[in-house]
């Protein structure tokens, strides 16, 4: 079975970094983090949502679970930063090297820092997007901060 060239590239990673991970492909998708929990079988809160900030210019990789937003004047005080907006589509592609709605945490292309929410360390095991739609990848909270060269703060409010 051959799977999208970006599919590819991540398990690529996986593989390279010998972590105990499997990449699977879900037929119908898995366009939004319920789809997602729905289709592994997990909490929502297990679903990693990648997404790709402007903070003062520079691209930053907020990884929160798909239960929650994530505040952008967290994500400003971690870089730090004083303007944080969420990535256009193209700069989305330009940072990731993946189409939105597609974005796996690694490998990175513009990327300057990479942070992970600490809920994820409730888990044992969290699912990533793995490069497309439909292609989602099990990893062990520890071994995403790592593959990501994230680090552990606290990307979402409260409430």
């Amino acid at each position: 079975m051959s799977w999208p060239d970006p599919v590819q590239r991540v398990a690529a990673v996986l593989r390279d970094a010998a972590v105990e991970s499997r990449v699977e492909e879900f037929a119908d998708g898995t366009p939004t983090a319920g789809a997602a929990a729905r289709a592994v079988g997990c909490d929502l809160s297990q679903i990693v949502k990648s997404l790709v900030l402007v903070c003062d210019g520079a691209f930053v990789l907020a990884l929160v679970p798909g239960d929650r937003r994530a505040d952008e004047a967290l994500v400003g005080a971690a870089v730090p930063a004083q303007r944080v907006r969420i990535a256009r589509p193209e700069e989305v592609v330009h940072a990731t090297g993946f189409e939105p709605g597609a974005v796996a945490p690694f490998p990175q292309r513009a990327v300057t820092q990479s942070l992970m929410d600490r809920s994820f360390f409730a888990h044992d095991v969290v699912w990533i997007g793995a490069g497309s739609p439909a292609h989602m990848a099990s990893i062990a909270p520890a071994e995403l901060l790592r593959l990501a060269g994230a680090r552990a703060v606290d990307l979402v409010g409260h409430g």
